[in-house]
């Protein structure tokens, strides 16, 4: 059964190409991975499907009784509510009802309502048909309902006091998810939940998706994540919607085939299109030295033949950025940690660090957000100082270093400064270095960083680091912001980097791609657990331990 289709949409956007004609059917409990390049329109489907924005042309429509609940990309809440206060808001309905409930008490305590009988046995009679409302509505085990679905995404009983305000980017997302999932939409449409989650809001996150009795709609750059919850692909690309069976990996491999043979096929027809081309010419010169009205009809048919052919469209080369990081070799013992120990206001972060990394290693840093894994970081760049231990950097090692949030960035500073400032060139090779990094030219000359998006910023800080030319990479969480494109690139040329790489990162497909070693700051203990290979080999040890 279709639960929600787009019907031949159109949608424009100001001063630009947008979405046209497109269709789409999503079925009851299918769970669908949305993607594509950044900038194409993802989120703006998702709006569309949840009745956000209004297509210029074309219909959203629902089945009869489909309910839709839709999660943005950003999450903001009221002042002043704990988190079960917030979840508990979830239900407009009982909302309403608790707030007259209330009215009623205070009413049934002034004597002008309880010493006045006709006007008390109304105020009662009211109140016993909220009180009916309400447990209709199923407000008697509405808290439990919602504590349950706080455990289920990963909140613990003590989490259920704290204040929204100091909750991460990730527990505000799975805040949201649970004040959505209360009220049971047959569909969900989620705009990048997973940023800013670790690996166990991660989990907690999949299992959810996999278990949600209706239809789930999820745009994602997490891979992992795509492989473990879709049974279906949606890819937006060139303004057009293609449709696959199965997970990111069986979407991958389909979408290469249909390129390969797109390929074959435009090769083909350009080739038959030529030789036609060549037969009308050639009757058309004949025609034209002779006059003979055989050689005009063979040019007329074979123009015919021509205009009634149906196009191949030529394969869509997506843009990519040009990255090549040239690293160089240098100390064979390129950082060494022993006994760090790190604390804030008496609080201890890092307690007893131990830690080597020798020439050509990939090391990935992984642990719940909170750990200190950019703590240590900053400890080895330098910019913080450690409370005890030793820190040594090999003689022969450049660091290069991406920060999560960009602090390295001077935001009021243009593209074209930025880059300048980190190596003199004219113009014109900044506006060429910065196009193979997808900046326009406009953007280069004019734009400043502040006002770039979180994945134009990430992709400036990638371009800064080839500039640089470290043969040490510390990277904290580099595939924040990036579609999954932009991500595969940087993998490649990870793989392809001659230095060391020291990466923290909850993108579990990155850390399997790019990493031979984990390790793990430990909650609680803040010291490190060594693990060999990438993330599911780790998982492996994970689950051999807990059997």
């Amino acid at each position: 059964m279709i639960a929600l289709r787009l019907d031949n949409i159109t949608f424009s956007y100001p001063g630009g190409p947008g979405l046209e004609n497109l269709s789409w059917a999503i079925e009851e409990k299918a769970k669908i991975g949305l993607v594509g390049p950044n900038g194409t329109g993802k989120s703006t489907i998702l709006q569309l499907l949840g009745g956000r924005l209004t297509p210029d042309k074309g219909l959203v429509i629902a089945a009869k009784g489909v309910t839709v609940g839709y999660l943005p990309q950003d999450i903001t809440f009221a002042a002043g509510h704990t988190v079960l206060a917030e979840a508990l808001t979830a239900s407009p309905q009982l909302a309403a009802i608790e707030v007259e409930l209330q009215h009623i008490e205070i009413a049934l305590s002034t004597p002008a309502v309880y010493e006045n009988e006709p006007v008390l046995t109304q105020t009662l009679e009211q109140q016993s048909r909220l009180l009916t409302a309400y447990e209709e509505a199923g407000g008697l085990k509405y808290e439990n309902t919602v504590k349950a679905m706080l455990r289920r995404l990963g909140f613990n009983d003590k989490d259920f006091t704290l204040s929204t305000t100091v909750l991460s980017g990730g527990q505000k997302k799975l805040l949201a998810l649970a004040k959505l999932a209360v009220n049971q939409p047959a569909v969900l449409l989620l705009d990048e939940p997973d940023n800013h989650l670790d690996l166990a809001g991660k989990a907690h996150l999949e299992k959810f998706i996999r278990s949600y009795p209706g239809a789930v709609v999820i745009v994602s750059h997490d891979r992992y994540l795509l492989d473990e919850v879709a049974d279906s692909m949606v890819e937006l690309a060139g303004g057009k919607l293609n449709f696959y069976n199965g997970n990111y990996s069986a979407y991958i491999t389909e979408k290469e085939l249909r390129r390969l043979r797109q390929a074959q096929m435009f090769a083909a027809q350009q080739k038959e299109v030529a030789r036609l081309e060549e037969a009308i010419a050639r009757f058309e010169l004949w025609a034209s030295l002779v006059v003979n009205e055989r050689h005009i009809k063979q040019a007329r048919n074979k123009r015919r033949q021509l205009e009634r052919m149906e196009r191949v469209d030529k394969p869509l080369e997506q843009k990519s950025m040009a990255l090549q990081l040239n690293g160089w070799r240098g100390s064979d013992k390129v950082l060494e940690i022993v006994d760090l120990v790190k604390a804030f206001d008496e609080a201890l972060i890092l307690a007893g660090v131990d830690l080597l990394v020798w020439h050509g290693e990939r090391v990935g840093l992984i642990g719940p957000n909170g750990a200190g894994k950019s703590v240590l970081f900053r400890c080895i760049t330098g910019a913080d100082l450690p409370t005890a231990g030793v820190i040594k950097i090999g003689p022969g090692v450049k660091m290069g270093v991406y920060t999560q949030e960009h602090q390295n960035l001077a935001h009021q500073e243009t593209l074209l400064e930025t880059v300048r400032k980190t190596k003199p060139m004219y113009e014109d090779e900044a506006v060429a270095f910065l196009g193979k990094f997808l900046f326009s030219y406009e953007q280069v000359r004019w734009q400043t960083v502040g006002s770039l998006s979180g994945g134009e910023r990430s992709r400036l800080q990638i371009a800064l680091l080839m500039l640089q030319q470290p043969n040490f990479l510390l990277l904290d969480e580099p595939t924040n912001n990036l579609d999954i494109q932009s991500a595969e690139v940087l993998e490649q040329a990870l793989d392809e980097f001659k230095g060391t790489v020291l990466v923290i990162s909850h993108d579990r497909y990155f850390l399997d791609k790019v990493v031979d070693r984990l390790v793990e700051l430990e909650p609680g203990r803040g010291t490190l657990a060594e693990y060999l290979g990438g993330y599911t080999d780790y998982l492996a040890v994970q689950s051999a331990l807990s059997d």
